[in-house]
């Protein structure tokens, strides 16, 4: 809790509470906060508890809620503790509602994260690494080995904070082209871009200034931006 620092005047948006382990420590220091609950037995657990009187409880499916319309003020501040095969999904429906949250703390798997900072060059950098770097700023705050659980998973995890960019560097109505184009370079990450992207005419000026007998892993995410032009 100490890493989301939770303000009297935050509105919390919570994914995936389970027991409410976590709600129940931030909810008393909030001035308001929600939780996005799929599971029916949780559900009922949460809302029959005393000390989350209050609560916003809502069941169903993150991935199909619109944050503008959950019943608390926004942009909101969002933490999470989510199945780990809908991590990457969960990130872009983040990215896809800019205007409605602040900051976000999402528990995930450690190699995931490490993918989410990796820095070019290296053989983390991939195109998850590019499409969420447009948009957002990506920091692991910390790891958390498997013995800490129960049951003990099989992976490390650790807590990623994500923060807007002023001013996302792809904008909405290129976002996808740009994908197929991250995509495509990826999918050939051994190959040099003018192979790799030969099929999407990129201009000559383009090429010459960022060099296409590069590798994707070489190319910061504003050059990657930057092959939009």
């Amino acid at each position: 809790m100490r890493t989301v620092d939770p303000q009297k005047d935050d509105s919390i948006l919570e994914i995936g509470p389970g027991d409410g382990s976590l709600t129940e420590k931030i909810f008393p220091h909030v001035k308001e906060m929600a939780a996005i609950e799929i599971d029916p037995l949780l559900i009922k657990h949460l809302s029959i508890r005393s000390d989350l009187k209050g609560l916003h409880i809502i069941h169903g499916d993150v991935l199909m809620q619109v944050i503008e319309e959950i019943p608390i003020r926004n942009p909101v501040r969002v933490v999470g503790n989510i199945p780990y095969n809908i991590t990457s999904p969960i990130i872009f429906w983040l990215i896809e509602q800019l205007d409605f949250w602040d900051d976000a703390y999402i528990m995930m798997q450690k190699e995931v994260g490490q993918r989410l900072t990796a820095k070019i060059g290296t053989k983390e950098y991939s195109r998850l690494s590019v499409m969420v770097g447009v948009s957002l700023h990506v920091e692991m705050c910390f790891k958390i080995p498997p013995d800490v659980f129960y049951p003990k998973p099989k992976v490390d995890s650790a807590i990623i904070k994500f923060s807007k960019k002023e001013r996302p560097l792809v904008q909405d109505e290129n976002y996808v082209k740009f994908n197929k184009i991250v995509k495509a370079a990826f999918s050939k990450r051994r190959k040099m871009l003018r192979n790799s992207l030969d099929a999407f005419n990129i201009s000559d000026k383009i090429q010459n200034e960022i060099d296409f007998t590069r590798r994707p892993e070489t190319l910061s995410i504003a050059e990657f931006a930057k092959l939009l032009d």
